[in-house]
C-alpha cells in the first residue's frame, strides 16, 4: 500500500481554495501511483472554523465540497477532514470527522471522540463526541483512523475517560493514520513526538500523522507531518511551517532506517526554540496578510528593541518594499533613537519616514490648559504623547491601506506597561507572546550572520522615552527579574504561594502579580497576538478583569 501525506496550508472558508489544494494533490498521488492520499483535520473548511459552524450554509458547503473532492477519489482512495452532520436528535448538531473516500464516493466517515477543550481548543462547544469505533478495511489492510487529540491522551493525569485505540485495536489493525490540527508552540513539536511513540509502542502499529501547515489569525499551524514504526522511532519528517507532500510505501516503513526515538534533535534546546520562534512568527505575518488580502504594514519605529525586531521581522516576510517605519520624536526622544532607526533601515534597505510629535502635544497641552491647571505633569502626559504616535500611525494606515503591527512584548503586556488606543493599538501583535527577554534572544539570532539590528540597539537600556531620562527599571523589575516570575506565573501555572516557596521575593510576587491581574482589561483591548509558547495572551487564556488572586 503506498499512502501518500498532503500537509496543505487551508483557509478558514474557502471552500474552493481548499477544494482545489485537495483535488491537486489527489490528482498527484494518482500521478504517483498511490493507493491513498491523507490530509489534515477539517481540511476542507479550515482549523478552527468558531461560530462559522453554527451557519447551516457553511456546513452545506463543507458537504458539497466533500462530496466534489469524493468523485475525484476513482483510481486513489483519500482521507479528509471536514464536519459533519450528527443524524441524532439527541447530542450536538455536528460531529468533527474523517471521510474516507474511495470509488467516486464517501465510503465511511470516522468521528473524532476525544474533543479538547482546554487553552485555544473549544471543540466540545460545536462536536459531539464519537461514541462508535470501526477500523476501515482497504487493500486488504484494517486502518485504525483517529483525529488529533484521539492519539494524545498519554499521560498519567489522563483527560478523558475513554480511548479510542483501545477500542479500535481489538479489529487487529496493521496501521494507525492520525489526522491533525496540532498548532505550534516552541515546545510542542518535542511532545507531539513523544505522544506518537508512547502510541506506537503500546499498540505495536506504524502511524502516518498529518497536520497543517499555515497561519489562521494568531494560531500557527508547523506542519512537521512525520511516520513512525512500531518501535515508535521516526521514519520520515516531512516540512515545518510551509506544505510539504511526500508518498510512502507501507512495506517500506517495516523496513527502512529509522532515528531512535530520543536521538533526533532536541528541539527544547534554547537556540532550537529561538530558530522556530523566528519562523513560526515569519508564517504568522505571511499569512496574516496574505489570508486577509493585503500587502502592507506599518509600524513605530522608535529606536528601541522591540521595534527593531518586529520592523525586520516584517521586512523579511513581506518584502522592504511592503513596510514603512515611522520615526516620531519627541522632545524626549534621544537622538541616538532616531540614528539607531535610520541604521536600522539601512541594514534592511527598509523605508521610513519622520513625523515629529511636539506640535501635536504642544496643541493637546493647550487644548487641556484649563483643564490641566494647576496639576504637574504625570503619567497623563507620557500616555498622550503614546496616543499622539497611534493616532498618526492609524492615519497612515486608513489613508493608504497599511496594516499597523503592534510592537508591544509579552513582558510589557502582562504587568500593564502600555498606553491602550497608544503603544498598544495595532491590527496583529507580532511579539507579544515572547518575553522581553527571548525578545533580545531572537535579535540575536536575527544577526547570527551579519549585523541587522545595530549594536546599539541591543546594548541600551530600555525606555519608553516619555519624560526626561525615563528608562523601563523605573517602573518594572529588571526584566532578568521579571521574566522568570511572568513565565511561571502564566505559562506554568503556579501561585503566589508557590512562587514565594520557590524563592522569589513575597514583595516582588505580589507586586508583580498585582500588575499582571488589574492590568487584565488591557489586555482585552488589544490586538490578536501571534501564539508561539503553550500558555499565550488572548484565547488560550481567558481569566476575569475583575478579581483578585493574590498570596
Amino acid at each position: 500500500m503506498k499512502i501518500a501525506l498532503a500537509q496543505i496550508n487551508c483557509l478558514i472558508g474557502d471552500f474552493e481554495g481548499n477544494t482545489a489544494q485537495i483535488l491537486s494533490a489527489i490528482r498527484r498521488a494518482e500521478s504517483d501511483g498511490a493507493n491513498l492520499v491523507v490530509f489534515p483535520e477539517l481540511a476542507v473548511c479550515g482549523y478552527p472554523p468558531l461560530d462559522f459552524l453554527e451557519f447551516n450554509d457553511f456546513i452545506t458547503r463543507c458537504q458539497e465540497a466533500i462530496n466534489t473532492i469524493a468523485q475525484a477519489c476513482t483510481s486513489v482512495a483519500a482521507i479528509v477532514g471536514a464536519p459533519s452532520v450528527n443524524p441524532n436528535i439527541e447530542g450536538k448538531n455536528l460531529f468533527n470527522s474523517a471521510f474516507f473516500l474511495q470509488n467516486g464516493k464517501i465510503a465511511q466517515v470516522v468521528h473524532k471522540t476525544l474533543l479538547p477543550n482546554y487553552d485555544v481548543f473549544d471543540e466540545y462547544r460545536y462536536f459531539e463526541p464519537n461514541t462508535q469505533f470501526k477500523c476501515i478495511s482497504f487493500m486488504g489492510k484494517k486502518i485504525a483512523l483517529t483525529i488529533c487529540e484521539d492519539l494524545w491522551d498519554v499521560d498519567e493525569d489522563k483527560m478523558y475517560v475513554r480511548w479510542p485505540m483501545d477500542e479500535l485495536i481489538k479489529e487487529a489493525p496493521q496501521l494507525m493514520i492520525n489526522i491533525a490540527a496540532s498548532p505550534f508552540n516552541y515546545r510542542h513539536a518535542e511532545s507531539r513526538k513523544r505522544i506518537l511513540h508512547q502510541t506506537c509502542l503500546k499498540y505495536a502499529l506504524p502511524v502516518f500523522y498529518v497536520n497543517h501547515a499555515g497561519a489562521q489569525t494568531e494560531l500557527i499551524f508547523d506542519g512537521g507531518s512525520l511516520v513512525m514504526n512500531k518501535e515508535g522511532n521516526v521514519v520520515s519528517e516531512m516540512a515545518y511551517f510551509r506544505p510539504d507532500y511526500l508518498l510512502y510505501d507501507l512495506d517500506w516503513v517495516k523496513t527502512a532506517r529509522s532515528v531512535p526515538f530520543g536521538a533526533e534533535l532536541n528541539l527544547s534546546h534554547p537556540d532550537i526554540e529561538i530558530e522556530r520562534i523566528y519562523q513560526a512568527l515569519l508564517l504568522g505575518i505571511r499569512d496574516y496578510f496574505r489570508k486577509l488580502g493585503f500587502s502592507k504594514a506599518i509600524l513605530g519605529l522608535s529606536g528601541g528593541i522591540d521595534s527593531a525586531v518586529v520592523y525586520a521581522l516584517a521586512i523579511e516576510a513581506l518584502g522592504p518594499e511592503n513596510v514603512l517605519g515611522v520615526m516620531m520624536p519627541s522632545a524626549y526622544s534621544s537622538d541616538h533613537s532616531l540614528s539607531d532607526s535610520i541604521e536600522l533601515a539601512r541594514n534592511l534597505n527598509g523605508k521610513t519616514e519622520k513625523i515629529p510629535i511636539e506640535s501635536a502635544f504642544s496643541a493637546f497641552e493647550s487644548s487641556l490648559s484649563t483643564q490641566f491647571a494647576g496639576k504637574s505633569p504625570d503619567l497623563t502626559e507620557e500616555n498622550l504623547q503614546a496616543r499622539i504616535r497611534g493616532v498618526l500611525l492609524m492615519a497612515m494606515s486608513n489613508k493608504f491601506g497599511y496594516i499597523l503591527l503592534n510592537t508591544s512584548n509579552k513582558s510589557e503586556a502582562a504587568v500593564g506597561y502600555g498606553t491602550l488606543y497608544g503603544d498598544m493599538c495595532g491590527g496583529l501583535s507580532v511579539i507579544g507572546d515572547l518575553y522581553k527577554t527571548q525578545v533580545y534572544a531572537l535579535a540575536r539570532y536575527i544577526n547570527r550572520d551579519r549585523e541587522i539590528i545595530p549594536k546599539n540597539i541591543l546594548t541600551k537600556a530600555p525606555s519608553a522615552e516619555l519624560r526626561p531620562g525615563q528608562k523601563d527599571s523605573d517602573s518594572l523589575p529588571e526584566y532578568d527579574q521579571l521574566d522568570p516570575i511572568l513565565y511561571q506565573y502564566i505559562e506554568l501555572r503556579k501561585g503566589p504561594r508557590e512562587l514565594i516557596a520557590a524563592g522569589h521575593s513575597e514583595a516582588l510576587v505580589n507586586r508583580i502579580l498585582k500588575l499582571v491581574n488589574t492590568n487584565e482589561y488591557k489586555r482585552y483591548q488589544t490586538p490578536p497576538v501571534l501564539r508561539v509558547s503553550p500558555k499565550a495572551f488572548g484565547s488560550g487564556r481567558r481569566m476575569p478583569i475583575v478579581g483578585r488572586y493574590l498570596s
